[in-house]
């Protein structure tokens, strides 16, 4: 489970303004984070299998946000993906 101040810290890094909570920036950072935190939980866990599931199902709405930031937006796309360190 992602901390308020994990999940604050994700929307301030990529936020577009102060209120920002929604952009596709902001998603992808939070469900970055969420990402990490499961991922390190599924190694240690390995037959948690609801887990992995979850895992899969974050993993997928974030390149789907990822591939709609890149058709509408090119640069922000990449300036999200440098600043999360993915690899794309």
């Amino acid at each position: 489970m992602i901390t308020k101040e994990k999940k604050g810290e994700a929307i301030a890094k990529l936020a577009r303004s102060k209120n920002d909570v929604g952009s596709p920036e902001v998603q992808i950072s939070i469900l970055t984070e969420r990402i990490l935190e499961v991922t390190e939980h599924v190694k240690s866990n390995k037959h948690d299998f609801m887990a992995r599931r979850g895992l899969m199902q974050m993993v997928g709405k974030r390149k789907k946000l990822l591939k709609y930031l890149e058709k509408t937006d090119f640069d922000s796309y990449k300036a999200t993906v440098s600043a999360l360190g993915l690899r794309k």
